[in-house]
């Protein structure tokens, strides 16, 4: 079960409980796998901070990904906080423009800034991060 991606321990216990396995069996098979640092919560939440930053994400997005993945909230504010820090966000929400702006072209209208302010939004963006960003593209 852990040689396709790594798991967190909410993730384990999940499918483990869902195969039908005891309770005191799952806990356990965690605390063996976490001692043998099979699953690391930390390690995990740094991984997902780096693939989401790759992928041109802002911190929202981010950390809805690591609660998805069932990470403790303070540990995964932790390991976004240390992934950011190495990060210019200002460039992070360029490259997310360049990849919608093909060509370096501006925005021309009202409505194509809307729709470029609600995609940065949606990928975790800050609101006013994206307006100064967005603005600095705009037709004046």
């Amino acid at each position: 079960m852990l040689a396709r991606r790594e798991l967190s321990q909410a993730q384990v216990r999940d499918r483990l409980t869902r195969r039908g396995h005891e309770p005191g069996s799952v806990d356990d098979a965690i605390a063996r796998l976490t001692a043998e640092r099979a699953i690391d919560d930390g390690r995990l939440a740094e991984a997902i901070a780096r693939a989401e930053v790759h992928r041109r994400h802002g911190r929202r997005k981010v950390l809805q990904r690591m609660e998805h993945a069932g990470l403790e909230r303070s540990l995964a504010r932790q390991a976004v906080a240390r992934v950011f820090a190495a990060v210019d966000e200002k460039a992070l929400i360029e490259a997310a423009l360049d990849r919608r702006l093909r060509d370096g072209r501006s925005i021309e209208d009202d409505a194509e800034l809307r729709r470029l302010y609600r995609f940065l939004v949606g990928q975790g963006f800050d609101g006013d991060l994206a307006i100064r960003a967005l603005k600095a593209r705009s037709v004046k």
